[in-house]
């Protein structure tokens, strides 16, 4: 793998990865079993880091970041000093250079993508998918020991996918890159006022190039102060009133300046969507109205020469001009022409879910637990609980995954019963001003057939439970309807987490019979989640939107695995009010003793 001193987050992250693989294939041991959990979470770290990870070395910040150990940080100082890592060299040096670009391709893990660089011969980095997918349509995959006919199916679509994916920055990794440069032109005295614009404004879950507006009357030094910003790795283009920079992590911010007096009209020009801004205009045509960022003109008296006379009315704010067409301002989220129009022009738009209506997260996992099917958690309890506390949270659950499969169930159940009696002190160690509750939970898979992974006697331990898919993602829409809902069946099951599977820019979600789905969740009272997790934002905002409209109801959570994370709530926040959710549609913006109640099986 090329390394060089200036590598983005991203291409960190990826060479974290890759030593993480290369000690998964090479070791046999438990130290090296540590080595590959050490590497895997400083590359998660940094892959959601908001700040260049390169910039937080210069400023010899790397080793007080949590998940990135003295080593890792001596090892990337050493690659930003010199362009490479003699130690990552020797690591990854006998391994070819294509195994780790098949790692990209979902479900292929190291081993398995080791195996198939060497029986098919796949050595070199560049093509290294073609070869994949040309190999798997000839059908010599399946000819490998341990593969098969249908790994071979499950390996061309994955590669498809892979190959056609368009890289689009994930809301979350976009937006603190955008509050930050919002935040720098504020320094800017002549800013009046700064917005993020498009997409990112109506918070899709990914976005293209960041575009920001500006309100001033003093342009010039509005795009001076803009191409001085500090992080910029370059500048595209600056004009009399528009500009452009490069950051780093491949992000371009371009930057619109208006006079005040005819802001709202850009700001809400710009935001979009554009379908929502066709029917906005062809209502107002009806009117005799004509809209653009510059504002509205309208017809006004009739000239002596009998020629119609425009004028343009300016707009400093939205409001005004929504209210000039004759309709409620309507925010940025429900911008999407779902009827947002009809229902602003009759005042009956709905008061969307905010962040301050939150009461609590139930899906956390904490370090408690190590032994468990997935990733564990790295905070502990006492630092999620402390969070939680800061937040105003009335409760908390903590859902770590459930304990492995090869674990008898003698000692999965002793794990079991040892988190309880742990949340148990939790509890009584509570301040009566803070916390009101810890709820004792886990996210347990759901298996092919549709059985839970874990022992029947452990529910009697759980206040309620998360069931999700983390594997066999293909399954036929028939298949994997029936797995979920056989799934949902035990009593103490209360949540449906993640529930598309999908990881935007990595897999798409997996194939459901969603009125199945949606009908059984209404009449059990199940819940779905929306899950706040930057690679998921699951459920989708249409899918969260249908559940909304069928009075299913939702539970927002951010899937936390350490405590900085808890903040990630906004993001489920965001998926919830583009699908128009208000606070009766949420489970977690109840009260404790409502929530409780709930729970009570």
């Amino acid at each position: 793998m090329k390394t060089n001193k200036n590598m983005s987050n991203e291409e960190v992250a990826k060479l974290l990865r890759s030593v993480a693989a290369a000690y998964q294939v090479k070791g046999d041991g438990e130290q090296d079993r540590f080595k590959v959990i050490a590497y895997e979470r400083a590359s998660d770290v940094i892959d959601h880091m908001a700040v260049e990870v390169r910039e937080l070395w210069k400023r010899e910040q790397l080793d007080g970041i949590e998940g990135i150990g003295k080593s890792i940080a001596a090892h990337l100082g050493e690659l930003f000093q010199a362009g490479k890592v003699k130690h990552y060299e020797e690591v990854l040096g006998d391994l070819p250079p294509a195994m780790f670009e098949l790692l990209d391709v979902p479900g292929l893990g190291a081993k398995r993508a080791l195996k198939l660089t060497k029986t098919l011969g796949i050595t070199k980095e560049h093509g290294a998918l073609e070869k994949l997918k040309q190999a798997a349509e000839k059908g010599k995959i399946r000819e490998i020991e341990g593969f098969g006919e249908q790994s071979e199916k499950d390996i061309l679509a994955s590669v498809t996918e892979v190959k056609k994916r368009v890289r689009r920055h994930l809301l979350p990794h976009a937006l603190p890159v955008a509050e930050a440069i919002v935040e720098w032109m504020r320094k800017d005295k002549n800013v009046e006022k700064v917005d993020p614009l498009g997409s990112l404004r109506r918070s899709a879950s990914t976005v293209g190039d960041i575009d920001i507006a500006v309100a001033s009357s003093n342009p010039k030094s509005v795009i001076e102060h803009f191409i001085n910003y500090p992080d910029k790795t370059k500048i595209i283009e600056a004009g009399d009133t528009t500009a452009s920079i490069a950051l780093p992590g491949g992000f371009q911010v371009d930057l619109m300046v208006q006079p005040p007096d005819a802001y709202g009209a850009l700001l809400q020009h710009f935001t979009g969507s554009k379908q929502h801004n066709v029917e906005l205009r062809a209502y107002a045509q009806r009117k005799g109205l004509s809209l653009s960022e510059y504002g509205i003109k309208t017809d006004g008296e009739i000239a002596a020469e009998g020629e119609p006379r425009q004028r343009r009315e300016k707009f400093k704010t939205e409001e005004e001009f929504y209210n000039k067409i004759g309709m409620d301002w309507i925010s940025p989220q429900m911008r999407e022409a779902k009827g947002e129009i009809y229902l602003a022009i009759k005042h009956q738009l709905p008061k969307l879910i905010e962040l301050s209506d939150m009461k609590g997260d139930l899906h956390i996992h904490s370090d408690f637990l190590q032994d468990v099917s997935h990733d564990p958690g790295r905070s502990s309890m006492e630092e999620m609980v402390k969070v939680a506390e800061d937040l105003g949270y009335e409760y908390i659950a903590f859902t770590e995954h459930n304990p492995k499969s090869e674990l008898t169930d003698s000692k999965a159940l002793d794990m079991i019963k040892r988190k309880a009696e742990k949340v148990a002190i939790i509890n009584s160690s509570l301040s009566k001003n803070g916390l009101k509750h810890v709820f004792n939970s886990l996210e347990i898979d759901i298996k092919v057939n549709g059985d839970l992974a874990l022992p029947g006697k452990a529910f009697d331990y759980l206040d309620f439970a998360i069931v999700s898919v983390h594997s066999s993602f293909r399954l036929p829409g028939k298949e994997q309807t029936k797995r979920v809902l056989e799934g949902l069946l035990h009593p103490k099951v209360k949540i449906l987490g993640h529930p598309t599977g999908r990881k935007l820019n990595e897999r798409e979600g997996i194939q459901l019979d969603w009125d199945q789905i949606f009908e059984y969740c209404k009449a059990r009272d199940k819940w779905l989640e929306i899950n706040s997790w930057p690679e998921r934002l699951d459920l989708p905002d249409s899918l969260a939107w249908e559940a909304v409209k069928r009075g299913i109801r939702l539970v927002i959570n951010t899937d936390s695995h350490a405590a900085d994370q808890l903040n990630g709530i906004r993001y489920g926040i965001s998926v919830a009010q583009r699908a128009w959710a208000t606070k009766g549609d949420i489970i977690n913006t109840l009260e404790y003793n409502k929530l409780k109640g709930l729970l009570e099986v």
